[in-house]
């Protein structure tokens, strides 16, 4: 491990995609003086890239490109031959080949038809559509993504078909999903169009490095000695008086190790989790945070998005299924379900509802792969594997009816227990204003316009929950990087270059 530079000009603090790409800008630019600290043992943040069940990889985390036109994660993982779209490709359209579908399973172990699931699936992706690309009205303002939803649906000739309210519902829990909330009911409708989509849609299918091959570009990019792992942070001291000691002997920002190690510095780029910044902020700047930034922390949502990844000895679904998914006669995604989960905690017997299903896993023929999300998410994470694995293995027997053996191992993502993220990605909660508080969690410490006569931009703030139309992506962290980064080249644009060690 490399020793920590005792007189760095910025410090990074956060080895994901936002504190790797903003140092990796700042190095190619000439700012050489730049330390990254990450508290975990390996960079990569969010990004988990492991081999539990031999030689090929699985994403325990990020594992999605969404969408490809101007995406930088795209263009970097295009460039270096890291996508495995040609040999998807050439199988699919092979004469003969199987086309690859999911199978709809109702909890009475009935198989739904294909036809009809696709009719209610694509219902509900128009009024998803909808959401995203259009102005839906005053009255949805303060609605939720949920009560959205369930009046389109009552609405729709959906509601006299027998099985689509339940098909419906299994869609609203894989948004969930797809939004890291607990319940759509949680969701602002209102907000939806400030995300913005980029065209080609989403893209998983990365080549045999994962996830991790695209970060080791990053990587790669790094000076040697520039990253420091397992070197948690504890306070950060800004806006100190600089006045009293000779030039050079004092600095704005001092950054202070769990290790009681001191960096001070020019600069530092905090590029944490949200989550984390929930749980920390207060205690963790020096002076306080102003009240805006707090509240801007404290109003948007971090939700819990965890993977359990099942392999067995052998293969027990059909050759043509890509993913087993659960349809429930009442699951957690329903209204009068979630109104009761806000009182008590009987939910917490039935947590395994919130799982969408269990999608195969490229690479792996014997491996499955469960989606759950939200508070469920949370409580799973603190179950043992073999209740984990057992509840898993009795509900593929019940909606299935197929000979399913024990899994041979267990393995899951633990984000929300982890002590430096505390959950997976940013959503946007009822009443809240997303473009104001990213827009106020992203503002420099003190910024450039203010009228003080202390240096500007002592503390940044980078990461997908600061970005406005990109949050919950690897693009919306890689972009915030290179944003914050370029904001203090702007800055030594306009002053002298030799105080950052140029």
């Amino acid at each position: 491990m490399s020793a920590i530079n005792r007189d760095p000009k910025i410090v990074v603090i956060g080895a994901g995609f936002a504190g790797l790409t903003a140092a990796s800008h700042l190095t190619k630019h000439g700012y050489l003086n730049v330390t990254i600290l990450e508290a975990m043992d390996r960079p990569g943040g969010r990004v988990h890239t492991t081999k539990p069940f031999g030689e090929n990889v699985i994403d325990l985390g990020a594992n999605w490109i969404h969408g490809q036109d101007g995406n930088p994660i795209f263009i970097m993982a295009k460039e270096h031959g890291l996508l495995a779209e040609n040999d998807s490709c050439s199988t699919m359209c092979l004469p003969g080949a199987v086309t690859p579908k999911d199978y709809f399973f109702h909890q009475n172990g009935k198989l739904f038809d294909s036809d009809e699931v696709e009719h209610v699936c694509q219902v509900f992706d128009n009024l998803m559509s909808k959401a995203f690309n259009e102005e839906l009205g005053p009255k949805y303002k303060e609605t939720s993504l949920g009560d959205y939803l369930d009046e389109e649906f009552s609405a729709s000739e959906l509601i006299s078909i027998e099985g689509a309210k339940m098909v419906f519902e299994w869609c609203k829990r894989v948004e969930c999903t797809d939004e890291a909330c607990s319940s759509l009911y949680e969701f602002s409708v209102s907000q939806l169009r400030l995300y913005t989509a980029l065209e080609g849609g989403f893209f998983n299918s990365l080549g045999p490095g994962g996830y991790q091959a695209i970060l080791d570009i990053l990587l790669k990019s790094l000076p040697l000695g520039v990253l420091v792992c397992s070197t948690p942070v504890k306070f950060i001291k800004w806006n100190l008086n600089q006045g009293t000691s000779p030039p050079g002997e004092m600095y704005p920002v001092k950054v202070i190790c769990d290790n009681d190690e001191e960096l001070e510095a020019d600069h530092a780029i905090v590029t944490v989790p949200l989550g984390y910044l929930q749980e920390k902020a207060t205690e963790m700047f020096y002076p306080p945070l102003p009240d805006w930034k707090i509240r801007a922390i404290n109003r948007l949502g971090f939700g819990t998005v965890s993977k359990i990844f099942l392999e067995f000895e052998k293969t027990f679904w059909p050759v043509d299924c890509s993913g087993i998914q659960l349809v429930w006669e009442q699951g957690h995604e329903d209204k009068d379900m979630y109104m009761s989960m806000l009182d008590g905690d009987s939910w917490k017997d039935t947590w395994y509802k919130k799982i969408c299903g269990f999608d195969t896993v490229a690479r792996h023929p014997n491996v499955l792969c469960g989606w759950i999300t939200g508070k469920e998410a949370e409580y799973m994470e603190i179950l043992d594997d073999n209740i984990v694995g057992e509840t898993c293995t009795r509900l593929l027997r019940l909606f299935t009816n197929w000979d399913v053996s024990n899994p041979v191992r267990v393995v899951r993502s633990l984000w929300k227990e982890n002590p430096y993220v505390r959950g997976s990605y940013t959503y946007i909660p009822v009443g809240v204003d997303a473009q104001k508080e990213q827009e106020a969690l992203a503002e420099p410490l003190p910024s450039v316009s203010c009228n003080s006569t202390n240096k500007p931009l002592q503390v940044l703030f980078a990461g997908e929950a600061t970005h406005v139309n990109y949050y919950t992506t690897t693009h919306g962290a890689y972009l915030s990087g290179e944003r914050e980064a370029q904001r203090i080249i702007n800055y030594y644009k306009k002053s002298p270059v030799s105080s950052v060690g140029k």
